[in-house]
């Protein structure tokens, strides 16, 4: 939530910016603002709604001879999505400017100090606190100033600082909110939030970590401990991702086109992990040694969101593969409990971005009764994978529409990889077997590859019948329930249509009262183990009248009796049913959404990574 970018180097400032917050839309925000360095002046814009509106009133600020500068998105939770409250806020003197993301959470108590101490309040947001709590601070030494603020806040930032004191330099710091840096000898030194903005000019990334703060000069930074004001020495990881790789590519919408990435989003997930000679599984980053492994007695799957639904089907899978009892748990809510754990349990978190507060919290927390950690995660070098003992890298690629596609069947993915690799170290599945799953996991992204577009076509006209409802349920059994949450939540996030996902088996309980002849439900219906259960519950839906559609496995006659609307889809490997059953799920969403004139990529009050609690 909440997006910084920041630049100092030989560039224009204002493009290097506005570009760089284009490319951090993703992260959902309802303002922005750009402050630059011009003439030993801060030159300052901010706007409500979307960039387009800040770049409408710096039209004649494009080409300002300005070559430092901060830009930021912000995601209102102190004070109304306003001008006012946007970044950067300034102190008193209107000298030093500063952005952030996170949630200060001692700030009344420090905005009620400092207004005893003179300072005047121009916003109702926490970030302005720091500004005016820096000046109180600042005395020729900002880093000293800013240490020193930083001490007193309680809670999570990303920050950026500009002071017309140091007109050649930016400070930024960070406490559980992302922010890496990007260098480059000719082009100057970046900051931001994530790494899409740095694409186009750099590849060479350091990410931060907690309490640590970075000097960045266009070529020079250095990297202090917010804890001892030490130097940190600090790595800096060279990105495979291009620009290109987060464009749209000629697809209407980035969801459509991460929605066609998926076969490659698995293929390059599942390369090189299987033998395919003997079916042996190598995840080299996991870190955990055979007797860690034989030493598990349960695991903890913590995620949130689309994560959480992936965790839903590992859970099934892991049991009946590799025998060990597991635990899914909502992040938010892991934390908040008695929990019993200690170094006999394995916790694994996944997350798309690996900087999801509340999981990074739960693993945390974790950690500290002596379990392990693993971590599913997609992007090199975030927090999360930093702070976890071992890692299984999706390598899905930079995924900008909010609404998960390709992370979700990339993690899905790899959670089916790490199943096998229990089952392997445990010995509870003959290598035969791996062999076969390892196989048929790679057909499957030929597969969703190869049907596609005739997919999409066909789902385009049938929601023509169903896009301007007001409601829908999803039901699902087995694998398949998780798939039926997954898809409802899909199409709540973009269409904004309510909708609910049930095990097919717990309408009776309850929701089958909402079904009439205007209630659609779409019904997740595979020739699987629990085939007849699901036909009986459909059947039920039936005879009250409700808007059937149902997906199945291809050849299946006897669905043909129950309603026209009918998705076929191929025949795979059972346990790989969750993988498939997305693809026109999350179509179907996209279609809708569409159709409906929404802001696909950007659903209101949305964020792609959620970095406060």
């Amino acid at each position: 939530m909440c997006g910084i970018v920041g630049y100092v180097g030989k560039r224009r400032l204002v493009p290097v910016v506005l570009e760089g917050l284009k490319r951090l839309e993703y992260r959902g925000y309802d303002s922005a603002g750009i402050v630059y360095l011009q003439d030993g002046k801060l030159v300052k814009f901010r706007s409500e709604g979307k960039l387009q509106n800040l770049e409408h009133i710096m039209a004649d600020a494009m080409g300002a001879p300005a070559h430092i500068g901060l830009g930021h998105t912000r995601w209102a939770t102190h004070g109304a999505p306003t001008t006012a409250n946007a970044h950067p806020h300034s102190d008193c003197t209107g000298d030093l400017v500063v952005v952030h993301n996170g949630i200060i959470e001692n700030y009344h108590s420090l905005r009620k100090e400092l207004i005893e101490k003179g300072h005047s309040f121009a916003s109702e947001t926490d970030t302005e606190v720091l500004a005016h709590l820096i000046e109180e601070y600042l005395d020729g030494d900002l880093r000293a100033a800013v240490t020193q603020a930083l001490s007193r806040i309680e809670g999570s930032y990303a920050i950026g600082v500009l002071w017309t004191g140091m007109p050649d330099t930016l400070i930024a710091a960070r406490n559980h909110s992302p922010l890496v840096i990007g260098v480059h000898e000719e082009d100057g030194g970046f900051l931001a939030s994530d790494i899409p903005p740095l694409l186009p000019y750099t590849e060479q990334i350091v990410f931060l970590d907690d309490q640590e703060l970075v000097v960045l000069q266009a070529n020079n930074h250095t990297v202090y401990s917010l804890v001892t004001g030490e130097v940190v020495e600090k790595k800096i990881e060279t990105i495979s991702w291009n620009a290109g790789m987060a464009e749209k590519g000629g697809y209407k919408h980035f969801m459509l086109k991460e929605i066609y990435e998926q076969p490659q989003a698995i293929i390059n997930t599942v390369s090189g992990r299987i033998n395919p000679e003997n079916g042996s599984v190598d995840l080299p980053e996991m870190n955990l040694s055979d007797a860690d492994i034989a030493g598990i007695e349960r695991i903890f799957l913590i995620a949130c969101g689309t994560s959480w639904h992936a965790a839903l089907v590992a859970k099934y899978w892991i049991e009946r593969w590799a025998g060990i009892p597991v635990e899914v748990d909502i992040a938010s809510e892991f934390r908040y409990r008695t929990l019993l754990i200690d170094e006999r349990v394995l916790t694994v978190s996944i997350s798309q971005s690996g900087e999801t507060a509340d999981t990074l919290a739960g693993i945390r927390l974790a950690k500290q009764l002596g379990s392990k950690i693993v971590t599913i995660c997609n992007v090199v070098g975030s927090t999360m994978t930093r702070e976890a003992d071992g890692t299984i890298y999706t390598h899905a690629g930079p995924e900008i529409g909010v609404a998960s596609t390709k992370a979700f069947t990339s993690q899905l993915a790899a959670l089916f990889l790490f199943t096998l690799f229990l089952a392997e170290k445990r010995g509870s599945m003959e290598a035969a077997k791996r062999l076969e799953f390892g196989k048929e996991l790679i057909r499957l992204a030929a597969v969703i590859e190869k049907i596609l577009p005739a997919l999409q076509d066909e789902i385009k006209e049938l929601i023509e019948s169903y896009y301007d409802s007001r409601d829908f349920l999803f039901v699902g059994r087995g694998l398949n329930f998780p798939i039926a949450m997954e898809g409802a939540l899909k199409l709540k996030e973009i269409s904004y249509i309510h909708a609910e996902g049930y095990a097919s088996g717990e309408l009776k309980h309850g929701p089958i009262a909402l079904i009439d002849k205007d209630m659609p439900i779409l019904a997740l219906a595979p020739q699987d183990a629990v085939y007849q259960k699901s036909i009986s519950n459909i059947e039920e839906i039936k005879a009250r009248q409700g808007r059937l559609i149902l997906i199945g496995t291809e050849g299946d006659q006897h669905l043909k009796s129950i309603t026209d609307d009918i998705i076929y889809l191929p025949k795979v490997l059972e346990e790989l049913n969750p993988i498939l059953y997305t693809i026109p799920a999350q179509l179907l969403s996209y279609e809708i959404a569409s159709r409906r004139g929404c802001d696909v990529d950007q659903p209101r009050n949305l964020a792609k990574s959620v970095t406060v609690e």
